[in-house]
């Protein structure tokens, strides 16, 4: 347990570590994912990602520090300059030969965080002329998603491993990436967003009460409950041969943050992942439960450079980023004690080795894992210090928790 003093003056050396690592993460195309190092430049990790970049946009947009805010534009226009034909954005856009990657079976999510940074940059840029950029790639994003959605669920659907946990298995309806869909929809106004609340929480929830008239609903909801409890979370996925029981925390902490979990559910989300010491010693193992090689749900590509296995990168790893999300959930429930101790710890694990801002740990070993110097650790970080302190981004000193 970190004591008050010691915790505010390392909240406060985050920050200002945070803001250098962004600062020195970024090229003249924007946002790199991680620092340039031969191991970085060898996994591409110094490139533009959408969903990195996108995530990072929300801490550098509106942040006062003008290369971030340069660098917030940047980011997004060359995502949107190598936007596919059919209206995706890439998974990554690489400065070096301008080349797009668009992943094996696709990446849903870029597409959904660039619309998502668009939207708070048009509202939070402090440079000229923002507000309304990149309106024909808008367009054909919100078009290529709108192509993706279930007519009557009004869900989006996806394959296997085609979104930010990109070797797992989740495919059909995925909590995740209709979270961010929900919040897309309320950003830009599109239609049905009543229809997508009401099918996300029950589907995604096949426990709740409420009959439902629409007998496919009905049956879904039947598979999934069948040889299950409730867990207190959200299911990472369902189609029609299986269920994600192994808890999909990020996906949870989206599903309160956008308004989709109802008072009680986030209350009981929050419970359920303390009660799964999800965020101890480190914020924040990212699935509850990680699927082992003799489960229903292992596929073989999870092996695929021993990354995958259980307690490892996105099968049960800890990811300080998603510890950024952690607390904005919290901040955002009105638990301030618990989100300042939490941001305090959040810190701590960004400092290790360093400040190494480790892209992941072991869940078990606690081993660093991965890329260092990730940007959208230092991002993710900054927005959870304003949501706890009050503080703009730019502040670096003199926080109190």
């Amino acid at each position: 347990m970190i004591d008050p003093h010691s915790r505010h003056a390392l909240v406060d050396a985050c920050a200002s570590e945070s803001l250098r690592l962004l600062e020195r993460n970024l090229a003249p195309q924007g946002i790199l994912a991680a620092s340039r190092t031969q191991a970085a430049e060898a996994r591409s990790y110094t490139c533009i990602f959408g969903r990195d970049a996108a995530i990072c946009v929300l801490a550098m947009a509106g942040s006062g520090v003008p290369a971030l805010e340069r660098g917030a534009v940047a980011s997004l226009d060359v995502l949107a300059e190598r936007q596919a034909p059919n209206g995706q954005i890439a998974k990554y856009v690489d400065p070096a030969s301008d080349d797009a990657d668009f992943w094996y079976l696709g990446c849903i999510d870029a597409t959904l965080w660039w619309l998502i940074a668009v939207e708070h940059t048009r509202r939070r840029s402090a440079l000229p002329d923002v507000a309304g950029r990149w309106g024909p790639q808008v367009r054909r994003a919100l078009q290529w998603l709108l192509a993706q959605e279930h007519q009557r669920f009004f869900l989006l659907q996806q394959n296997e491993a085609s979104d930010w946990a990109d070797i797992m298995p989740r495919s059909g309806f995925v909590l995740y990436t209709n979270a961010l869909w929900y919040q897309v929809k309320r950003l830009f106004g599109l239609p049905n967003q009543d229809a997508t609340h009401h099918h996300f929480t029950h589907l995604f929830d096949p426990f709740s009460k409420e009959s439902q008239e629409y007998r496919r609903v009905r049956l879904l909801r039947h598979y999934a409950r069948r040889g299950r409890n409730h867990s207190g979370l959200f299911v990472s996925f369902l189609n029609f041969s299986y269920v994600g029981d192994e808890g999909d925390v990020f996906g949870n902490l989206l599903a309160i943050l956008y308004g989709l979990a109802g008072d009680s559910a986030a209350h009981q989300i929050v419970k359920t992942l303390l009660a799964s010491r999800v965020a101890d010693p480190y914020p924040l193992r990212i699935v509850t439960q990680p699927l082992t090689t003799d489960h229903t749900l292992w596929r073989q590509y999870m092996s695929r450079h021993r990354q995958n296995l259980p307690h490892q990168y996105h099968n049960g790893g800890i990811w300080p980023f998603v510890g950024g999300f952690w607390v904005l959930a919290l901040a955002a429930m009105g638990k301030r004690a618990l989100a300042h101790a939490e941001l305090g710890k959040l810190a701590h694990t960004n400092q290790l080795d360093g400040w190494r801002f480790t892209e992941w740990f072991h869940g078990k070993t606690l081993k660093p894992m991965g890329m260092a110097g990730q940007s959208w650790n230092a991002a993710t970080f900054l927005m959870a210090r304003e949501a706890v302190c009050g503080l703009p981004m730019r502040a670096g000193a003199n926080s109190r928790l």
